[in-house]
């Protein structure tokens, strides 16, 4: 009796072809999966469970239940902050969306020298955050330094305090945040604006329809998708908003009074400045709980239905 030999790869040739690729699928899969649990997902979950303790780096990390979480909610300073990050959020990334898609808009219209106006456009968001604060706080120097000053000294017009007042310091910081997306921005713009058919406009320049008719009725509803994809892109730019704060702000972090002081910056200052890490965990939880609800929230609200 003569016992059968099993063929090499007999169990690979024995699948069917949607199995293959499911293999292949989760084969690909693999590393990126693996690089995130270990990355993203384990040291997130450390972070939710350190702030449930109280430790300071001196000391073992003790069980305090929800202590910090209640020392959160009646700090006054997290509420300024809370404030201040959501004034980031929604007076930047309109302001931010608009521009970039007027500058796109017409910019997809130019033909002579389309690609180094487009590069000047992106310089400034390969720039390094540092170097860029440190240029803009240059420009809000009073005069003789400073450039804006300068200016407005020339035309006749006061001095405006800029970075030392409470009401100016955060649109000061929002103006080189939002002009550091902006290349980004318009690119991702150009490229879902050539990605129309252009016989849609055709069809409705046949059909006599005005330029913002076109605008309102194609360009807009068939920009849906970049739309979705800069808002949420943006909004968590804007929510995570540190570097500009840091540098520009370089002696006085957090501004006059707090007033520009991010969620992501109060974070920094309680772990590395007073050591409490399981206050700053807490914070984190919560800055990991904003921005999960807010991009929910807004891919339920711009979804296609």
């Amino acid at each position: 009796m003569s016992t059968a030999r099993a063929k090499p790869g007999g169990l690979w040739n024995g699948l069917s072809l949607s199995h293959k690729r499911v293999v292949w699928a989760w084969t690909f899969l693999a590393v990126p999966i693996l690089f995130y649990s270990v990355i993203r997902f384990w040291p997130t979950l450390q972070a939710i469970g350190l702030s449930f303790t109280n430790w300071n780096l001196m000391r073992p990390a003790s069980f305090v239940g929800l202590e910090n979480y209640t020392r959160l909610v009646q700090d006054p300073l997290f509420w300024q902050v809370f404030r201040n990050t959501f004034l980031y959020l929604i007076i930047g990334t309109p302001i931010s969306l608009l521009i970039s898609f007027a500058i796109a808009y017409y910019l997809d219209r130019v033909r002579f020298m389309h690609g180094f106006i487009r590069a000047l456009y992106f310089l400034p968001f390969l720039t390094t955050a540092a170097a860029m604060a440190w240029v803009w706080r240059w420009f809000y120097q009073p005069v003789p330094i400073g450039v804006i000053n300068g200016f407005l000294t020339w035309a006749g017009l006061p001095q405006q305090p800029f970075l030392r007042s409470t009401t100016q310091a955060l649109p000061a910081i929002l103006a080189p945040a939002i002009w550091a997306g902006l290349g980004f921005q318009v690119i991702i713009f150009i490229a879902g604006l050539r990605a129309i058919p252009t016989s849609y406009y055709e069809a409705a320049r046949i059909d006599g329809v005005s330029e913002f008719a076109i605008l309102r009725r194609i360009t807009l509803p068939l920009l849906k998708p970049t739309l979705v994809f800069l808002i949420v892109f943006s909004s968590i730019g804007f929510l995570r908003i540190f570097d500009q704060v840091y540098n520009i702000n370089f002696n006085d972090p957090g501004g006059p009074l707090n007033t520009t002081k991010p969620l992501v910056m109060m974070i920094y200052q309680t772990a590395f400045k007073s050591f409490d890490m399981g206050y700053a965990a807490a914070q984190t939880v919560v800055l990991f709980a904003i921005l999960l609800a807010v991009s929910l929230i807004q891919l339920r609200v711009l979804k296609d239905r």
